[in-house]
Parts: C-alpha cells; structure tokens; sequence
C-alpha cells in the first residue's frame, strides 16, 4: 500500500455522518434587482399637483398636434401626386348612329338596355349578369373598337 492513500474505515456508515457544518442550508446570496430605469425616472419624483399635470397635458397636447399636422401634410402630399382618372368632361360619340352619350358607363347601359348589344349579350361578353356589370364599356369597346370614339365636352358642343 502506497502511504498517500486515505485508510478506508472498515464501517461504511462512518463514512456517511455529515459534520454539523454539512447539515446545515448554505446560504445563497443573491443581488439586489435593479430595474431598468428610464433616465426621466432617476429625477427626484415630484410630488402630482394640478401644475404639474397641467404642465404634462400642454406637451401631449403639442405631441399629438404636431403628428396630426405630419399625417395631414403626407396625406395632402399623396392626394397631391394622384391623378383623377376622369374630370367628367369625356363624352363618348357613337359613329354609327351618331348619338353622344354623356359618359363611358352610361353608353353601355343604353345600348344594352335599347338592346343594341343583343348578339354581344349571347355571346357572353359581358358576363352572366349584364345589367351589374360595372365594366361593360370596356368589353363593348373590344368587341367594337371603330364605332366609338372619346370626346371632350368643347369638341361635342362645336361640332353641334
């Protein structure tokens, strides 16, 4: 046997016994919690007084009217930017009857109704349900793109 070695006790119970400072909890010894703290927090609190909260009020006042003033430019920018696709003044001239007709939409409703479309109708051009179909003029203009023709309104009362 070597002399380094620690003697094993013949007991194997005596190895087991804890000394009294094993038997007690260690203690653990955590940190204090720091919250994150917003720099306008570290100030000394005041305490409320209607001052105060009337002070508060006055800067989100200014806060929300200065975004509103923001949005309100961005949208006058973009109402800016956008083109009307029609200013109405576009009036469409049948050449075959020689009729004028005040609007795109309303050319196609009047055919359709006098029932001048009746073969497009049969043929299914303009859908199931021709009587709601908002986009009629431009099938009718497909199907016949030489009968009409766009005008604006000076054009249609010269020539008159």
């Amino acid at each position: 046997m070597s002399k380094n070695k620690p003697k094993k006790s013949p007991n194997p119970k005596e190895s087991q016994v804890e000394t009294p400072t094993e038997k007690q909890p260690k203690e653990v010894i955590l940190a204090p919690q720091t919250e994150a703290v917003a720099p306008e927090a570290v100030k000394q609190e005041e305490p409320l007084t209607l001052e105060g909260i009337q002070k508060e009020l006055n800067i989100l006042k200014e806060l929300v009217s200065d975004h509103a003033q923001q949005i309100a430019s961005m949208q006058d920018a973009l109402t800016r930017k956008r083109k009307p696709t029609s200013n109405g003044k576009i009036q469409i001239l049948d050449k075959q009857t020689g009729e004028v007709y005040p609007s795109k939409n309303q050319a196609y409703q009047v055919l359709l109704k006098a029932g001048e479309l009746k073969e497009l109708v049969d043929k299914g051009i303009f859908g199931s349900d021709p009587e709601k179909n908002t986009f009629g003029w431009y099938a009718l203009v497909r199907a016949w793109p030489d009968r009409f023709e766009e005008r604006k309104a000076e054009e249609v009362t010269a020539s008159k």
